[in-house]
């Protein structure tokens, strides 16, 4: 079933993913050579834990962290872990929390000091298809409209679209419907509703589309090791566009 908030849930959905915008831009600014994605997950859970709410992937179904750092060739659900991080790494971050009742959600794919013209162009495209995504969401829209814009994007620039894992709806569950995949055909899918909440994710490779999952459980790579990368923004659909709840413009004291 699909869900449409009131005004006043969406306010409890934008103070959460406020919170969860304020604390990526705070590990942003700690991407750095040397820095362990261990200590990337504990600022996090700190943050989220001194702003009163809780981490929303710690423990979800058996997830051991508080954010997914997922390097390299890593797609998405990476497990924080000791190794230092490298000069010339992408990373990405996915973090979510909840907060009265609510969830947030979004990702970014960061370099690790300099990176190559190649991995900085897989994150400028991909970054960007999630603009393109964002720019067809308003209320009478296709879902499949959503994952059309990201896939014309990504492959006329020569990437690939990830297809086995999607964006989904979101409120007060984690997942909820609609699922949002990042391909599609224009005008399929259900219709989009004022008052839907959705997060919004292209995950991207640089070579062939195709993913595995490793022994952990939870790590998905590139069959072919090729780069890839991740953005997600949790937006609220409007009668002329959508709200986007997870831009990074604040800090954590004040998103709160």
């Amino acid at each position: 079933m699909i869900t449409c908030r009131s005004a006043a849930e969406l306010e409890r959905l934008a103070r959460v993913n406020r919170l969860v915008a304020a604390v990526l831009s705070e590990l942003m600014a700690a991407v750095a050579p040397g820095v362990t994605t261990r200590q990337l997950d504990e600022i996090a859970e700190r943050l989220i834990r001194e702003a009163s709410a809780v981490p929303a992937f710690k423990g979800y179904h058996g997830y051991p962290a508080t954010i997914c750092a997922s390097v390299n060739e890593q797609v998405i659900h990476g497990i924080p872990n000791d190794r230092p991080l490298k000069e010339g790494d992408v990373l990405s971050i996915d973090l979510g929390a909840k907060l009265d009742g609510f969830f947030g959600d979004s990702a970014v794919t960061v370099p690790v000091g300099r990176i190559s013209p190649e991995a900085q162009r897989l994150l400028d495209v991909t970054k960007t298809s999630l603009e393109h995504a964002i720019g067809v969401v308003r209320a009478g829209a296709r879902v499949h409209d959503i994952g059309a814009a990201v896939q014309q994007y990504v492959e006329a620039n020569g990437f690939s679209v990830v297809r086995e894992f999607v964006g989904h709806g979101i409120g007060t569950a984690l997942h909820e419907e609609p699922q949002i995949p990042n391909y599609g055909t224009p005008g399929r899918g259900s219709r989009l509703a004022e008052g839907m909440v959705l997060a919004i994710e292209p995950m991207v490779n640089a070579g062939k589309a195709a993913v595995k999952v490793l022994a952990d459980g939870w790590t998905a790579v590139t069959k072919d090791g090729s780069l890839s990368a991740h953005f997600e923004h949790t937006v609220a659909v409007t009668e002329t566009g959508c709200r986007v709840l997870t831009l990074r413009d604040q800090v954590v004291a004040e998103a709160v």
